[in-house]
Formats: structure tokens, C-alpha cells, sequence
């Protein structure tokens, strides 16, 4: 490699860990430590969000669905970039007033048992053992892409890669916890942005422009540039599916509740969507380009064995000047990076917050709570590694899973806490559970039907149940149907 090129990415992981360190000065509480004080202005709230929600995916998977099967894959894209839009127009101001009217909630378990005032604390520690499972094997997910990046660009062993990108990403977590975490997804944000707008353009470019790119993916596989080709009904509602996802996903939906006001979500929901639907865009064109690029171009690659995963890497080092192939290669750890380190924040908070606390120690301290938050950082972090140990495994398979589990468990549950006042807490515990158990049984069963992805009937199910068994059950106590009015009526009056 460049020295160049490695010099670059080493100020880029120095620049991260830096951050840490003024994360740590900054945090002095668990609600600095889980969510930054509720601090975050519209920018850095809308950027740590999408960061933290593209992952290694928007920069790895993606791009490789593309080059391998061409705009067919795309129907992922047109479902996340609509569940996002929903999600922010919909989900992010009531959340933002509701988790602080109900007891100033800090977590997505707290809010739930806070929500139904639930003394019994299973809604707590049926959600926090959610996200627990759920996130550690999305946590695998980032630690496979960040282990294929230094395998690819480095020349390291796929071991190697797993353990250096992890090390990084842990210790800025373990220091800075949420405050740390926003600001690097941030930069990151800016930084993948600019990755994906400026590498098609270069492969584009580099082909002959955008007429005879297509012209090429046309004439190497016609299929490449159909959307419905080879794509079945069962397959694009698949696709669209994702976008389900989103009312779900507690590393995405805690940015709302961390946000300084739920005025601010209006401009935070433009920064947002401008730069999702254009990161889409780029990590599209990316794939296309890249299939284009390396069926013509003498790169000395072996089509027959080359892992499409890999292909933004690939591009990177061939097209780009050293120092901005470290930018960009900076830029795919970013986006591994971004979405690894809230992925452990929220579990983090699960144990220390929901489990600690909620069952082992009622009174432990602010500063007894941080220190287990971090060290189970370490724990989760170790575990995740271990899944991810195969250099077999799939950043785009374990994404999926995990993606399917959070949105079937809490999707409805969140859309409906904020919006049904007759939601109960039965209703809320029976349906997470059978969304979940619906995401594992389905996943197992594939075949026909079952091929469809899993997130739709564990959506539905979850849907299903959840108001089947609140109208069953006794009406909410006054107390709840008060203060569910009061945050509505603040929503509308704002």
C-alpha cells in the first residue's frame, strides 16, 4: 500500500479516538454517558443518525448487491429511503416529547416501561434482551466488514482486521459513550457522503460517462439494467420490506430522543433524507460501475472468485490518488464504524440501564452504572467478534437478520405507544415477543412463502397481537391516557 495512503488513514482513526478522549472529559452522568444531556442540534442528530444506520452495508453490501445481480437489487434502496422519510416525519418529534414527558426516559426500555407504567419490569427486560441478541449479531456484521476492509486494503489477515478495527471502535465508545459516538458518526456522515458521490463519478468518468457506462453493463449482461428482471413478487416486496425496519431500530430512534428540542426536527429530517437518498444513489452507481469497470479493464482480477462485498475497496485503491484513497478507505471504516459504535451504546445501556439496575442493583449509583455500561461495551464487543470469526460470513446476511428482529419486535410497539392510547402493557409484551419469535422461526423456514423476508409477518404479527391483546385487557389507568394526551397535544401545538 501507499504510504500516502496509509499515512491518511491513520490521522483518520487518530482524529476518532480524539473525539473519545473529549467525550470522556464531557460525560459526567448516565444521561451524558446514554444520551449526551439531550444536546444534539438538527446537523449532528440527522448525520450520526444516517451514519449510524448505513453501516458497512451502504459501502460494502450494497454496492456488492448491485455488481452482482444489478438494479434488480435496488428495490432495497426505494424501501429504506421511504421507512426513513416516515420515520423522521411521523415517529421522531412525538418520540423526542414523549420519552422526556414520560419520566425523561433515556433508553427505549425505559420509555416502554415508563409509557405503561410497568412495575413488573418484564417490558423492560423483555426488550433489553432484544436488543441485547439483535444487536450483537449486527455488531458481527460491522465487525466482518471492517475485518474484510483491512484484509483487502492492507494486506492483513482476516483476524488481523477484525481485532485492529475493533480496538478502535471500542476504545472510543468505551470513553465517550453517546457524545463521542454522535460526533464521530458525524464526521463520518460528512465523510461517507463525499465517498459516494465522488467514487462513481471517478469510475463514471473513467469509463467513458454515464451513456457508456450503461452501454457496457448492457451489453455484458442486459439483465443488469432491468429492476423487475428475474424479480418476482415475494422478492420486491422483500426489498421494500426493509424500510420497516426503521420505526424499530434503537440506535436510529435514540438520536430522536437525544435531540436538544423536537423543534429541530423538521430541519434535522431535510439534513437526514437529503443524504440518505443520495448516499443510495452513490453506493447504486457505485456497483454498476464497478461490474462495468472490472469486466473491461485489464485490473489482473479474478472475476470468478472476486467477493462483490469488496468492490468500493477495490475501486478505491484503482481509481483515486493516494491520499484520497485513504480518505475513502477512511470513509468504509466510517460507515462500519458509525453504526458499530451506537450498536454498542444502546446494548450497553440495556445491560447497565435495564438489567443492572433494573434487577440486580435498584440503587446503584450514576457512576456504578457508567463503569458497567463500559465494560459490558467490552463484553458485547468480544462476543460479536467471535461470531464474526468466519471470513466466510456475510455483512449483508447478518445485517438483514438483525434488521428484521428489531423491526418486528419494536416497530409497531413504538408506532403505537405513540399514537393508540389504548395500547396495554400485555399488548405491547405479547406482541414483542411474537414479532421476535416470528423473525427466528421464519428465517429458519426458508422456502416458498417463507423466502418472503422475515420482517413483514413478524411486523404484522407483532401489529396483530399487540392490539388483539390491548383491547382484550382493561383500559390503560387515567394517569396514562393523561399524560399520553399531554404529549400529543404538545406534538400538535408545535
Amino acid at each position: 500500500m501507499d504510504s500516502a495512503t496509509l499515512i491518511t488513514f491513520i490521522v483518520y482513526l487518530a482524529g476518532m479516538l480524539a473525539i473519545g478522549i473529549i467525550g470522556y472529559r464531557l460525560t459526567s452522568n448516565l444521561s451524558d454517558y446514554f444520551l449526551g444531556g439531550r444536546r444534539l442540534g438538527p446537523g449532528v442528530a440527522a448525520l450520526s443518525a444516517g451514519a449510524s444506520d448505513m453501516s458497512g452495508w451502504l459501502l460494502m453490501g450494497l454496492p456488492g448487491s448491485l455488481f452482482a445481480a444489478g438494479f434488480s437489487e435496488a428495490w432495497i434502496a426505494v424501501g429504506l429511503a421511504t421507512g426513513a422519510y416516515l420515520n423522521w416525519q411521523f415517529v421522531a418529534k412525538r418520540l423526542r416529547i414523549y420519552t422526556e414527558v414520560s419520566n425523561d426516559s433515556i433508553t427505549v426500555p425505559d420509555f416502554f416501561e415508563n409509557r405503561f407504567r410497568d412495575n413488573s419490569h418484564i417490558l423492560r427486560l423483555v426488550s433489553a434482551l432484544v436488543i441485547i441478541v439483535f444487536f450483537t449479531v449486527y455488531t458481527a456484521s460491522g465487525m466482518t466488514a471492517g475485518a474484510k476492509l483491512f484484509t483487502s486494503a492492507f494486506d492483513l489477515t482476516y483476524e488481523q482486521g477484525i481485532w485492529i478495527g475493533a480496538a478502535v471502535i471500542i476504545a472510543y465508545t468505551f470513553l465517550g459513550g453517546f457524545i463521542a459516538v454522535s460526533w464521530t458518526d458525524f464526521f463520518q456522515g460528512i465523510l461517507m457522503f463525499f465517498a459516494l458521490i465522488i467514487l462513481p463519478i471517478l469510475a463514471i468518468n473513467e469509463l467513458g460517462g454515464w451513456n457508456e457506462t450503461m452501454n457496457i453493463v448492457g451489453d455484458l449482461n442486459p439483465d443488469h439494467l432491468n429492476m423487475v428482471s428475474g424479480v418476482g413478487v415475494i422478492a420486491i416486496l422483500s426489498s421494500l420490506g426493509w424500510g420497516l425496519g426503521y420505526f424499530g431500530m434503537p440506535h436510529i430512534i435514540v438520536r430522536f430522543m437525544g435531540m436538544r428540542s423536537h423543534k429541530d426536527v423538521g430541519k434535522a429530517r431535510f439534513i437526514g433524507i437529503t443524504w440518505m437518498v443520495l448516499g443510495l444513489y452513490g453506493a447504486i452507481f457505485a456497483g454498476i460501475a464497478g461490474y462495468a469497470y472490472l469486466s473491461t479493464v485489464d485490473t489482473g482480477i479474478d472475476m470468478a472468485n472476486f467477493d462483490s462485498e469488496i468492490i468500493f475497496i477495490v475501486l478505491s485503491q484503482l481509481l483515486s490518488h493516494p491520499v484520497i484513497a485513504g480518505i475513502l478507505l477512511a470513509a468504509i471504516l466510517s460507515a462500519v464504524m458509525s453504526t458499530i459504535d451506537s450498536q454498542l451504546l444502546v446494548s450497553s445501556s440495556a445491560v447497565a440501564e435495564d438489567l443492572y439496575k433494573g434487577f440486580i442493583r435498584r440503587s446503584a449509583s450514576d457512576k456504578e452504572l457508567v463503569v458497567v455500561a463500559r465494560l459490558s461495551v467490552l463484553v458485547i464487543a468480544l462476543v460479536a467478534i467471535w461470531m464474526a470469526y468466519s471470513p466466510e460470513s456475510s455483512v449483508f446476511d447478518l445485517v438483514s437478520y438483525a434488521w428484521a428482529g428489531f423491526g418486528a419486535a419494536f416497530g409497531p410497539i413504538i408506532i403505537l405507544s405513540l399514537f393508540w392510547k389504548r395500547i396495554t402493557r400485555n399488548g405491547a409484551v405479547a406482541g414483542m415477543i411474537v414479532g421476535a419469535v416470528t423473525v427466528f422461526l421464519w428465517y429458519e423456514a426458508k422456502g416458498g412463502l417463507f423466502d418472503l423476508y422475515e420482517i413483514f409477518p413478524g411486523f404484522v404479527f407483532n401489529l396483530i397481537v399487540t392490539v388483539l391483546v390491548s383491547l382484550a385487557d382493561k383500559e390503560p389507568p387515567q394517569e396514562i391516557q393523561d399524560e399520553f394526551e399531554k404529549a400529543r397535544d404538545i406534538a400538535r401545538n408545535s
